[in-house]
């Protein structure tokens, strides 16, 4: 049995299906059946709870060959490290409460660094709350920025004519696909072998000047001109999307320390994944033309 926490995501969804495909039997984790049904549907069970409740956790991962960890994401969260420290203290007890040997742990590129990376700084405490656990077969997984993200910038460039965003345009960023990481999840569950950390990254590092015109092309723009707002602006923006006032400050904190190019050498092994931005722009194609006809004039 293999157990995935954050099971609604791009990365855990995909996994998911990947393990059902092969016939692995699969637990996924989640607050709401309906949103998880379509994986019930292929054959998983499903644990319905609160990942922040350590006897449910440990309960869930009892018996497991192997469990994915992650620490959901809570933007809306008044203070979103203190968040992630309630997640990680419930995810780190049941594992130690439930025996579980195998845990492969989904963290970032820069959480070797214990501050000034935003919410990546409470993915590090996370990494040496499960490091200071005894005996455990643990992989820490450190992709970089996911390719996914830019999704979020459809809507924008439809409605302004420009890719408009916090980070600097010409300093390169490890980017990855979640399929690919996806992909590395289900071989190290089932597989194992690895242990401390691995970094994941596309085949090159590209800045944000290049995904907006990577991007552009998909849909036909290929001289998009990408924008770096003021922090205050896009503070603003994310606060309109419901982000609590501390998550988009520390998203903001993460945006200056991407800009700064000091992951520019990764503490650790790195894996080369397959997708590149060229790969993946099709997506952002898809994303656009479903935008409402209004917004993609």
């Amino acid at each position: 049995m293999y157990v995935l926490l954050g099971a609604h995501g791009n990365i855990t969804s995909r996994a998911a299906r990947a393990l059902l495909q092969r016939r692995h039997p699969v637990r996924v984790i989640g607050r709401n059946a309906a949103t998880l049904a379509p994986l019930q549907q292929l054959g998983a069970q499903l644990a319905i709870g609160d990942a922040q409740d350590t006897s449910f956790l440990a309960r869930t991962f009892e018996g497991a060959a192997a469990v994915y960890a992650m620490i959901p994401p809570d933007y809306g969260a008044a203070d979103m490290r203190r968040s992630q420290a309630l997640f990680g203290t419930a995810i780190a007890g049941a594992i130690a409460q439930s025996g579980v040997r195998r845990v492969v742990n989904l963290s970032s590129v820069g959480a070797d660094l214990p501050s000034g990376t935003g919410p990546i700084a409470g993915l590090h405490e996370q990494e040496q709350r499960l490091d200071a656990l005894p005996g455990l077969d643990l992989l820490h997984l450190r992709p970089g920025y996911f390719m996914e993200n830019h999704l979020h910038a459809a809507g924008a460039v439809a409605a302004l004519g420009v890719y408009p965003s916090l980070e600097s345009p010409d300093v390169e960023v490890p980017m990855v696909a979640t399929a690919d990481i996806a992909a590395v999840v289900v071989r190290e569950l089932v597989q194992g072998g690895s242990r401390g950390v691995l970094h994941l990254h596309a085949p090159r590092r590209y800045t944000f000047r290049q995904a907006a015109s990577i991007l552009g092309g998909a849909i036909g723009r290929p001289d998009l001109p990408y924008v770096q707002v003021e922090p205050e602006q896009g503070m603003a923006a994310m606060m309109q999307l419901g982000f609590s006032p501390d998550a988009a400050g520390r998203m903001a904190e993460m945006a200056r320390w991407l800009s700064a190019g000091t992951h520019a050498t990764l503490p650790g092994p790195a894996e080369v994944t397959p997708t590149t931005l060229e790969d993946f722009a099709p997506r952002f194609r898809e994303a656009f033309d479903a935008l409402p006809r209004t917004a993609a004039a």
